[in-house]
């Protein structure tokens, strides 16, 4: 049934925009990633992940990329590439989009990718965005120029209220403002767990609410190398209503400085306070969105990437992570290749492919 609803939507948008004489704006975007993971405990078991992640859209555009309207539908099809089609994970995504003079307002199922910037580890983990591509909700983001800063908000509806099924969604508000080539923002997200339907004895609402300024410094040395560094503080809120309806209240440092050198990159990020997630032992995963290496009183990521390939539409790299709390030290080996091209990018393929041998792809830090 769903395969048949994706075929006409399809066809009815493009015989919309071909009888309109409005433009059909297309985009396929693919991963492949080979994630190898040594040195864990019980939260982070030694375990290798391997899979591919194809996501095609298309729809009609109306007026041009900077003011307009666009709907846009499609899927993606997460498959683990070790088992076969019944472990696969097909997400649909299905959006409404309108651009004006530097905003743009998303509301259904929206890829992330349309973030000015992904939430770091500490409010969204690897794991749930490998498994959740699309924002389920609202997606709100305002940027006229980049080099002035941004501002974004989104709804995220993780988990609708069923009979034996709690209801979740998340908000998260993030923004930065530009002096030069300093810049002052942050994080604030706020994270709801509530009842079932049919709730048993003892399940109640949880609230968790994460506040994160920052301050940063981006340099843009030359052409093929740049350096970013940022620092800022941590604040953890946690509650559970329906046991001692207490705020638990950890907080501590981070910092991060990521460096970019023709096909090389290197970043570090640091962790010291307080452990996060107060209530990890009781709700995991359900409720805790951050990575668990932050449930450490100190925590240390080393990253190494050489990208192998890279052109405007493929990148290919291998990195090397180092992982060091306070109790364990982990290493993990990756490979990653990424393939994204949409309308705009294939009509332009070889003057982009021409600047390509001027400069490097930018990376979203």
């Amino acid at each position: 049934m769903a395969k048949k609803l994706l075929v006409v939507m399809a066809m009815w948008l493009m015989g919309v925009a071909y009888g309109n004489a409005q433009e059909v704006v297309w985009s396929l975007d693919f991963d492949s990633q080979f994630d190898n993971r040594e040195g864990g405990d019980e939260l982070r078991p030694d375990q290798t992940f391997l899979f591919t992640r194809l996501a095609p859209e298309i729809g009609i555009q109306l007026g041009n990329q900077r003011n307009g309207h666009t709907l846009k539908g499609g899927v993606s099809w997460l498959q683990p590439l070790n088992s076969d089609a019944a472990d696969a994970k097909v997400s649909p995504t299905l959006y409404y989009q309108y651009r004006h003079k530097g905003w743009s307002v998303n509301v259904g199922m929206i890829p992330r990718s349309e973030m000015v910037e992904h939430a770091p580890r500490y409010l969204w983990s690897d794991s749930l965005a490998y498994r959740q591509p699309n924002i389920r909700g609202v997606l709100a983001r305002y940027q006229k120029r980049p080099s002035r800063g941004y501002a974004q908000l989104f709804l995220d509806w993780r988990q609708q209220q069923a009979d034996f099924r709690r209801e979740a969604f998340n908000v998260l508000i993030s923004g930065k403002a530009y002096v030069g080539n300093v810049w002052f923002g942050g994080h604030v997200q706020y994270n709801h767990l509530a009842k079932s339907k049919l709730a048993p004895e003892g399940e109640g609402v949880n609230d968790d609410l994460t506040i994160n300024p920052l301050l940063g410094f981006d340099w843009n040395i030359s052409p093929s190398a740049r350096l970013h560094v940022k620092a800022g503080a941590i604040i953890n809120l946690q509650r559970d209503r329906s046991a001692d309806n207490v705020w638990h209240s950890p907080c501590g440092f981070v910092g991060n400085i990521h460096a970019k050198w023709n096909k090389f990159e290197a970043e570090q990020n640091v962790y010291a306070g307080q452990p996060l997630f107060p209530l990890w032992n009781k709700y995991g995963s359900l409720f805790n969105l951050g990575d668990t290496y932050y449930q450490s009183k100190f925590y240390s990521r080393t990253d190494v990437r050489y990208h192998i390939v890279q052109t405007p539409f493929v990148d290919l790299n291998a990195s090397l992570s180092f992982h060091t709390t306070n109790q364990i030290t982990g290493f993990w080996q990756q490979i990653s290749c990424r393939l994204y091209v949409d309308q705009s990018i294939f009509k332009h393929r070889k003057k982009a492919k021409k600047m390509q041998k001027s400069r490097s792809l930018q990376s979203n830090f």
